[in-house]
């Protein structure tokens, strides 16, 4: 293992997720595929890149992976989990999560790493209810709760 692992073989993976919520409420998950495993769904962002600040590795996810280049604003949650990422690499990642609320947007994957072309070849916006419905596996398990606590004016 390299220096960076962690004690049981598990390597830190910082990481900067998205919340991307448009104007009528839906969030934007991307469906991967990965040979053994299957097909699951997940927010917009990665692992950031040595040196790189939560905040930064949050914008340039959403510019990559979405074509929004935009200030994601302060982090509103915060998950540590442990598994094991596309390239067969057990972590556990230190997950930040950014809210970014837009009116509308179509995905732009003009900037999807080859990796990215490969396993996340669809996306898709989800209702609260579909995403209570939907027959494949949504991480976090959690996400309509966190839209709910991170939804902005939310009243406690």
């Amino acid at each position: 293992m390299t220096s960076g692992s962690k004690e049981g073989g598990r390597r830190p993976r910082p990481a900067a997720r998205i919340l991307l919520v448009d104007g009528a409420g839906r969030a934007l998950l991307f469906r991967f595929t990965v040979a053994g495993r299957a097909p699951f769904w997940v927010t917009p962002g990665g692992a950031l890149d040595p040196g790189e600040s939560y905040e930064d590795a949050a914008r340039r996810e959403l510019r990559e992976e979405t074509g929004l280049d935009r200030d994601p604003g302060p982090q509103v949650a915060r998950r540590v989990v442990d598994f094991v990422s596309v390239e067969g690499v057990p972590v556990t990642a230190d997950e930040r999560y950014f809210r970014v609320d837009i009116g509308k947007h179509a995905v732009d994957p003009a900037l999807h790493t080859d990796l990215e072309r490969r396993v996340m070849q669809s996306w898709r916006w989800f209702t609260r209810a579909d995403l209570a419905t939907h027959g494949e596996a949504i991480y976090p398990a959690d996400l309509a709760e966190m839209l709910d606590a991170t939804e902005p004016h939310h009243a406690r």
